[in-house]
This record gives structure tokens, C-alpha cells and sequence, in this order.
């Protein structure tokens, strides 16, 4: 059974009679909405305290959200934006499966299924009907990034699937609980699917949550009643949407197109291709994905709410960061996605790797698409990861199977902003995850982590300079096999208004051994001995803007840094220095760097180059040369 998702995307409440509408006053649906956001909160850190896997104790790679009757999204927590924004349609598609009379008070349903709506197969989305005066009224859902759900491959990445089938264990909806007492059936189904002996309480930390959302919802209607509750929902939903139109109208009138691409896919199809048209008409939004790759023997593939997720998340992050993230923004942006591209695929195509590529590269197109009408806020909030790197082995501490999905602290991938030098480890899309320290890793998993440092010269020069990506090392203690996709070596973090791009990612496994082994695009479990090391050189942010409109003093104060080299600043920057950074004593040769700027600017005026990089980039220009020499 297939979900028709454009259509669950596109659903909207029923229209009231006007003499039932119920007024409510704009304070009090304010504080009805952020009493929901902290119920939200409640419900993230719920799973926080009383999931046993790293990825959700640790890393928090789970999201909680409010939707209304209808499967409207009212309120949610911080956490990953596309996770949160594919929780939706799985509820809407689970209200028509049961009907008016399927659900009851105290039932928990679970879905993961792609085709109804959700992400990818580890994204377990589980939800909890609240009820009041004998009818439903809001839904109380966590979503939570699982380490396992079957399939032939741990870890819940199996990019080498030919199906959905080969991905895992789909469950487009099931009850865990049916009127407050547990489905024991289904739940031994669910935890007999996964190979992690921990998994049992995670899926029940997912359950406590969403009852715990449940019950704080009630207390709510009992404070407020439950009309005032629902004309706030309705209240706040469409405030949203005005906010969004209105900050739209003031966007120049166009017609928007830009590309992006993914290095590869597991079978060696070079580049995957995203194409967006985006269109600005007054107070109208649209993004129509028609040009997208449609070649048949792919197998990178994003599911439509996976997409849709993504698309809503770089629109939310063009805009005015203080308007409330409900279903307002969906509300207020038309998105046509072709069935049969790798955004919205035939029923059947595996998804596990496109979650996260071709699915992050729709922001990337956005942002390059608008960062002509909205060149201040066009910022791609997405990330070249490829997929988490899987080690599997032994911990000789419990003699049992270990899945480590690399969740602990790197760095990589935050491009700059207009008038912000990009900053912490990484964007919004990943930033707001937890990652795991050094030491908790350490203690997990059978692994020592010796390096995580920035790496000079990896951020995208730009007027506003892009974040350094990592250089990550880490030693397996005991024999291991690695499972891993690798993207953004060919097409790393672009560059946005005049930027360069990022620097790419490079991985390699058995670094320090006779036959280490460079990925050029998967590592397809891979055989590391004790002792053998991963480096994984994370690859950088983009850059904002014309690199040689950077103030010279900014690029010296990266250069003390180390975030910049003294070559890097020359070579990317035309900004020539004197002096010693052993000693501390480098300055900036304002009259050399203003002839060197000229002279670049002159050359690209005229087709000699680019003017932003040097084309002799291992070595000094004639003019800094001559400076030099002076």
C-alpha cells in the first residue's frame, strides 16, 4: 500500500462553520504555543535520559513534535529540521489508515515507512492521540534516529540495497499500545528486527515520550479548555504563514534556477543532479524540482517527505529566525517534486543513503537559487557526509557484537554568512545534535580518538569565510570492518555570492598500515586489523562573497589562527604579509596587497583568471614576488 503523499502534503483542515469559530486572544495562544514548544522540549530530553544507544543518550539525534487533528505540525523542539519537518505526514497517512474511530485515548503507533511519509528507514517516528470531550484533538510525536532496523547491513545504511526491502524493516503504521496496554506482539516483531540488544529500551524511551506529550497536552486542556487550545493551534499556524508571506513579498519578482549534484551513487552514476526553479510572485514561494535526475539504475534516492523536509529547512533559515516553525511554512510554499526523480521516487527504491544524499543537496540548491533575492540569508544549512561511518566488531569487555555509527564530536561543512565568518563545528542541520565527547566514545566502543582538530586552509574564502572542516583520527583496538559512503570530493559546500567553495572530504581507512585503503566513494566493509587508524579529513564550508573584498587584517587575524596559511592568504585571499608567524611578527603590506587585489581584479575583468583564486596556487604571484623583493 502506497501512500499519495502530495496529496497528505497538500491536506487541510476542513473549513469550520462561522458560528462555531471560537476567537482567542493572540497572548493566549502565544503562551499556549510555547508551553507546546516546552512540552516539546520535555518530550526530546525524555528519550535523552532513558534510551540506552549513544546515538539517542549521547548524540540526541531525536526530535519531538506537536501536530492537531488533521496532522498540521503545531509545535516542535530544537533539533535536526529536516527530522522534525518529515513528522507530519506519517500521522496524516496513519488518521486515514485508522479512521475516526481507529484511534483511542491512550494508543502509541510507530511508523518508519518512507513511502508513508518518513525519511529513512532508522527514522522511527512514534505517536500518541490526545483526546478530550470523547474526540481527538492533538497528537504528542518523537521522532528518533534508531542505530539498527535490520536488513542485511548493521546500522540502518544499507547503500548497496536494490530495494526498500533490502534497506530494512518497513512499519508503515503499527500500534505499540492499544487503549494503554502494550501490543506484546508487535513490540517482540519490532525489537526481534534489530540486531542491538539495547534497542528494546529505545523504542520504549520513544513510547514513554510520546505518553509523557500525551498526558502534559491534557493537563493544557485542562488549563485552557480545549476550544481555546484549538483556535490557538489555528491561531499560531496561520500567523506563520503571514509572517513567511510577508517577508516573501518583500523578495524581488523572478524566476530562480540552480544545480546541484552529488558526487556519485553506490553504483558509480556520476553525478546525481538536482535541479530547483524557484519563484517569487509578491507574497508567493514556490520550488518546482522538475529536471531532477530521473536515470532508472540509480541508487541514490531521497523520499518525498525526505525532500519536502529539506526544502521547508533552508526556507526556514532564510527567514526571520523568530517566526514560530509550524505548518504556517508549509502552508505558504508551493512545492512540485516529479514522481520517478530521485526527490520523490517509484514505490519500491531504496532510500537508506538518500536521507542524506541527494536529500541535502535540495538546500543547496535553494540557497544557491536565491542568493540573488535573498543574498543575506542564503545559506545552505546542509552537509557532505555521505553516511555515517559504521565500524562493526567485538568488544572483547562483553564478547558481543558492537555498531558504532561514529557519532562523537567533528567539525566541517557551516558555510559563512553575510557579514558572519562561519563559526562552532557545524550548521543547524547538524549543529543542533549533541555529539558525543572523545571520552564517552572511548568508553563505548572498543576505539581510542587521537586527533579532531580544524584543519588550515579548509574554509571557503569568501568576504566572510567558511568553517574548517577536521582532521579526525581514530584506532580501532580490536579487528573491525567499516562500512561507509563518502560524497563531497568532487562537489563539496558551494560557495554562495562570489565564495569559494569548501574544501572536499577525503577518508582513509588503515592510514598507518601496509595497504591503507583511500574511499573514493563507498567502503564496502572494509577488514581493519588491531591497531589500524580511520582518518577522515571532514571537508570545510563555503565561503560568502568576493574573497579579495575580505578585510586584509581579518585574513592575518586567520592566519595567527592557523585557520589560514600564510600561502592560503596570498593564494586566496591577494592579501600579502611580512614578517614571521614563529615570531610572531607578521603584518599586513597594505600597498603590496592593494597592487595585488588590482591586479587580480584586472585580470579577471579581462578573462585571465578568476580574481578570486590564484591560478598559480603553489606559488607566489609576479607582483607579490617583485613586492617581496622590495
Amino acid at each position: 500500500m502506497r501512500a499519495d503523499l502530495e496529496r497528505l502534503a497538500q491536506r487541510r483542515p476542513p473549513l469550520r462553520d462561522p458560528s462555531d469559530k471560537f476567537e482567542v486572544d493572540p497572548v493566549t495562544a502565544e503562551v499556549i504555543r510555547s508551553t507546546m514548544e516546552t512540552i516539546c522540549v520535555e518530550m526530546a530530553f525524555y528519550v535523552s535520559r532513558t534510551a540506552i544507544t549513544p546515538i539517542l543518550n549521547q548524540s540526541n539525534e531525536r526530535n519531538a513534535s506537536i501536530l492537531d487533528r488533521n496532522g498540521r505540525l503545531a509545535a516542535l523542539s530544537v533539533g535536526v529540521p529536516q527530522l522534525m519537518l518529515c513528522s507530519s505526514l506519517p500521522v496524516r497517512f496513519a488518521l486515514e489508515f485508522f479512521g475516526e474511530t481507529g484511534m483511542n485515548e491512550g494508543d502509541v503507533i510507530l511508523s518508519n515507512d518512507p513511502y508513508v511519509g518518513a525519511g529513512h528507514l532508522p527514522d522511527y517516528n512514534v505517536f500518541s492521540p490526545v483526546f478530550a470531550d470523547g474526540r481527538l484533538v492533538l497528537i504528542a510525536s518523537i521522532q528518533c534516529h534508531q542505530g539498527d532496523t535490520g536488513g542485511s547491513v548493521p546500522g540502518g545504511y544499507n547503500i548497496s540495497a536494490d530495494d526498500i526491502w533490502g534497506d530494512g524493516v518497513r512499519w508503515p503504521v503499527i500500534k505499540l499500545m492499544d487503549r494503554g496496554v502494550e501490543r506484546k506482539d508487535t513490540l517482540l516483531c519490532v525489537e526481534a528486527n534489530s540486531r542491538l540488544a539495547s534497542f528494546a529500551g529505545d523504542i520504549r524511551a520513544q513510547m514513554g515520550a510520546a505518553r509523557l506529550g500525551a498526558a502534559r497536552l491534557g493537563e493544557l486542556f485542562e488549563r485552557y479548555g480545549v476550544d481555546t487550545v484549538e483556535a490557538s493551534v489555528d491561531w499560531f499556524i496561520d500567523s506563520t504563514g503571514r509572517a513567511v508571506r510577508d517577508i516573501v513579498r518583500t523578495w524581488p519578482n523572478g524566476v530562480n534556477e540552480a544545480d546541484a549534484y552529488v558526487d556519485q551513487d553506490p553504483r558509480g552514476n556520476k553525478d546525481v543532479h538536482i535541479h530547483v526553479k524557484a519563484t517569487v510572485d509578491d507574497d508567493h514561494l514556490s520550488f518546482d524540482f522538475t529536471g531532477t535526475d530521473t536515470r532508472e539504475n540509480l541508487q541514490a534516492w531521497s523520499a518525498f517527505g525526505n525532500a519536502r523536509g529539506f526544502t521547508v529547512a533552508q526556507v526556514a533559515a532564510m527567514i526571520d529566525p523568530s517566526i514560530p516553525k509550524n505548518e504556517g511554512f508549509f502552508d505558504a510554499i508551493d512545492i512540485t517534486i516529479p514522481l520517478g526523480c530521485v526527490l520523490n521516487p517509484y514505490h519500491g527504491r531504496p532510500v537508506s543513503a538518500g536521507t542524506h544524499h541527494p536529500g541535502t543537496e535540495v538546500g543547496d540548491a535553494i540557497a544557491l537559487a536565491l542568493n540573488h533575492v535573498s543574498p543575506e540569508r542564503a545559506v545552505p544549512q546542509t552537509y557532505k557526509t555521505g553516511i555515517p561511518t559504521t565500524i562493526v566488531g567485538i568488544d572483547p569487555r562483553t564478547n558481543e557484537e558492537f555498531v558504532d555509527p561514529s557519532t562523537e564530536v567533528y567539525a566541517g561543512w557551516c558555510n559563512a554568512a553575510k557579514g558572519v565568518d562561519a563559526w562552532g563545528a557545524l550548521n543547524a542541520s547538524y549543529g543542533n545534535l549533541w555529539k558525543a565527547p572523545a571520552e564517552m566514545n572511548e568508553n563505548t566502543y572498543p576505539h581510542i580518538l587521537w586527533s579532531r582538530d580544524y584543519r588550515t586552509d579548509s574554509g571557503g574564502a569568501g568576504q566572510w569565510r567558511g568553517l574548517c572542516g577536521s582532521h579526525y583520527v581514530k584506532e580501532v583496538r580490536v579487528p573491525s570492518r567499516v562500512y561507509t559512503r563518502v560524497v563531497g570530493i568532487r562537489y563539496p559546500m558551494p560557495g554562495i555570492a562570489g565564495g569559494n567553495p569548501g574544501s572536499p572530504n577525503s577518508l582513509t581507512l588503515a592510514a598507518n598500515s601496509e595497504h591503507p585503503v583511500t574511499v573514493e566513494d563507498m567502503a564496502d566493509w572494509v577488514q581493519m586489523d588491531a591497531g589500524d587508524r580511520i582518518v577522515y579529513d571532514y571537508g570545510g564550508g563555503g565561503g560568502w562573497g568576493d574573497p579579495l573584498d575580505r578585510d586584509p587584517h581579518a585574513v592575518l587575524d586567520d592566519v595567527l589562527d592557523e585557520y589560514v596559511s600564510e600561502l592560503g592568504a596570498l593564494r586566496d585571499y591577494g592579501v600579502v604579509l611580512r614578517g614571521s608567524l614563529e615570531d610572531l611578527t607578521l603584518v599586513v603590506d597594505d600597498d603590496a596587497t592593494a597592487r595585488e587585489r588590482e591586479k587580480r581584479r584586472n585580470d579577471r575583468a579581462n578573462g585571465r583568471g578568476d580574481g578570486r583564486t590564484n591560478d598559480r596556487a603553489n606559488d607566489l604571484s609576479a607582483t607579490a614576488k617583485i613586492d617581496a623583493q622590495t
